[in-house]
């Protein structure tokens, strides 16, 4: 049997159904023939009667399905990013946050707070989302600065480089939180960001970080070989051809501004990364020439389900969609773990 024939389309179709579902629930029903009157309405496809109010026009069109249009994007950047470090570091407990994006994300996001009354709009992100952006980014590149030794960068040198420096950067934030009284104002803010939440309104900001994000997924695909070349260790990378340190580099790279994009338009959602990859490993196998792209699938529909649920689930309260993230990936994860006793069989 030809697996992967067999589970795309059904990956496909989970996201095709998850993504409707995700549209249709809310305050204000839409169920999906609503949904396609108003999409052909829209389109000039159809001119027949309007027989909706004109806010439920709104409501899908400016709300709705930029908001699901995000947690695609966020879903599949961070499985993605989480299948390529996983790869790289031949480590399965590897995450897009792994190497200090969240750590710096954060400390970004509580100087934003401290500048709370200073507006800034670009391509409608805050200040918030703008230093959340930088200090991951920035981040990344201490963490890799710090791990080069002679020439190279060796994973444990990386990972050790990046749990002190995310320790550090944590501490930091606690220090501003300590000392500021400003932020004691703003916590609900700031930890509703931390917490990770998808607050995309209107098309702004999809259409700055959309392209990014899709043209960076095709970049990401194209390192399959050397994904595959990495599980026999970099020493047989090497001997079939692969220039190690500059696919490091750039798998770093790439997973890095994937994971940073996300955290633009969700702050930081965690799990999402961790488990999607394992799920679709599961599912289709080791080989990330599926992998990559069945891990932004899945990924992308899981995250389009949490934040229905983060909607819904004590509506109208609205809660955090990186605790639903949790919640699910969690238990999930322990599930692996206790199927797979050698973790490094997961």
């Amino acid at each position: 049997m030809n697996r992967p024939a067999v589970i795309f389309p059904l990956l496909l179709a989970v996201l095709l159904v998850s993504i409707t579902v995700g549209v249709a629930v809310g305050p204000t029903p839409l169920p999906p023939g609503r949904q396609l009157a108003i999409l052909a309405h829209q389109l000039g496809l159809w001119h027949g009667a309007v027989t909706w109010p004109s806010d439920q026009a709104v409501i899908l069109l400016q709300v709705r399905i930029p908001r699901v249009a995000a947690g695609v994007l966020v879903g599949a950047a961070l499985a993605t990013a989480g299948t390529l470090l996983q790869g790289l570091l031949r480590n399965p407990l590897a995450d897009p946050y792994l190497i200090g994006v969240s750590s710096g994300a954060g400390l970004g996001a509580t100087v934003a707070a401290l500048f709370g009354p200073i507006v800034i709009n670009l391509a409608g992100f805050g200040l918030t989302s703008l230093l959340a952006f930088t200090g991951g980014l920035l981040t990344v590149l201490l963490v890799y600065r710090l791990a080069w030794v002679g020439g190279t960068v060796p994973v444990t040198t990386l990972l050790l480089a990046g749990f002190a420096v995310s320790a550090i950067m944590g501490a930091a934030t606690t220090l501003l939180y300590t000392v500021s009284g400003q932020l004691t104002t703003r916590i609900r803010d700031l930890f509703a960001w931390l917490a990770g939440g998808i607050s995309v309104v209107g098309w702004t900001q999809l259409a700055l970080v959309g392209p990014i994000v899709l043209l960076t997924l095709a970049v990401a695909w194209m390192f399959a070989r050397t994904l595959n070349a990495f599980a026999l260790g970099e020493e047989g990378a090497a001997y079939v051809g692969v220039h190690v340190q500059r696919q490091k580099i750039a798998i770093i790279a790439v997973s890095t501004l994937l994971t940073g994009c996300a955290v633009t338009l969700s702050g930081l959602v965690g799990f999402v990364g961790l488990v999607a990859p394992h799920a679709m490993r599961l599912l289709i196998g080791p080989n990330h020439r599926t992998l990559l792209p069945a891990a932004a699938l899945g990924g992308a529909s899981f995250l389009v389900l949490a934040d229905l649920g983060a909607r819904v689930a004590l509506a109208p309260i609205e809660l955090p969609v990186g605790i639903v993230t949790a919640l699910l990936g969690g238990p999930f994860f322990l599930y692996l773990l206790q199927r797979n006793k050698r973790p490094h069989a997961l």
